[in-house]
């Protein structure tokens, strides 16, 4: 077997919504930089995600030189979309956590809105090292989150979904697979371990960056969407439910933590720590 190493990396600015594969990404206490730092919310400013509407995974967003995005969609015209000043003040709800955030304006709230057929507004993450902090139950004091269900980095490995499509290869639903990594939306993905091997790490190292293991990821709904149509189906749940169930949670990856800054690099080396 191969050492491990960092096979690919992700960044989707807006949460939902598709983004890009960059060769190298630096990394900021609360996630990679420009990840996730704009959302949707709906008219009771509870985030929108593709767990309400697939069709988010057909949307697009490029992240801009000065952090503004570039927004698109089938059936409508691109969009820029400015950083917005900080002058008006959006509470947002992400899973019953209450989030300060800046409104990014009327043009992308119509945009998105006449998209979705659902007024919606999108938000922007103005000040990631204040504005959400991780769940105490795991995290140090001072840790913080951009718009990432809770953590700010998902790894995932390739070894680990060669596994997983095995087994949907044996189940009910064998025409579903075999399954894209892009269905786990992950952050960062390694190539070069045992299957299942994060389940036990505890610490790792990817290039010059460490990351303290938070937690095992528990999957939803989105691992059914297909990212390339939107369309839905049993798998992974149902073979997650048979063959990766751990206490009342179906698990693909594991939640990090950055350590520190730095930058990491397709290709960089892994090392388990811990």
């Amino acid at each position: 077997m191969p050492n491990p190493a960092l096979h690919s990396l992700y960044v989707r600015p807006v949460k939902s919504l598709g983004g890009s594969s960059p060769v190298e990404a630096a990394v900021e206490p609360w996630g990679l930089t420009g990840d996730r730092r704009w959302m949707l919310i709906d008219a009771t400013a509870k985030v929108v995600t593709q767990r309400q509407h697939a069709r988010l995974a057909l949307a697009f967003a490029e992240q801009s030189p000065d952090g503004g995005i570039r927004v698109s969609a089938p059936g409508m015209e691109p969009l820029p979309v400015a950083v917005p000043e900080p002058a008006a003040i959006v509470p947002a709800d992400i899973f019953q956590t209450k989030v300060e955030t800046v409104p990014a304006g009327a043009a992308a709230d119509e945009w998105f809105s006449t998209y979705l057929g659902e007024d919606v507004r999108l938000v922007h993450l103005d000040d990631p090292a204040r504005r959400r902090p991780i769940n105490p139950k795991y995290a140090r004091p001072g840790e913080t989150v951009n718009f990432a269900d809770g953590y700010p980095v998902l790894v995932t490995t390739v070894s680990s979904l060669d596994a997983l499509n095995s087994l949907i290869a044996q189940g009910d639903h064998p025409d579903e697979g075999p399954l894209p990594m892009d269905r786990f939306r992950p952050t960062v993905v390694v190539e070069g371990t045992a299957p299942w091997a994060e389940d036990h790490w505890t610490r790792v190292a990817i290039g010059e960056v460490t990351f303290r293991v938070a937690k095992p990821c528990a999957r939803c709904v989105v691992t059914t969407t297909d990212q390339r149509t939107a369309q839905r189906g049993k798998e992974p749940l149902r073979t997650l439910t048979r063959h990766r169930l751990i206490g009342k949670k179906m698990i693909f990856g594991q939640l990090l933590v950055p350590e520190h800054t730095g930058t990491l690099r397709v290709g960089d080396p892994v090392e388990i720590l811990g």
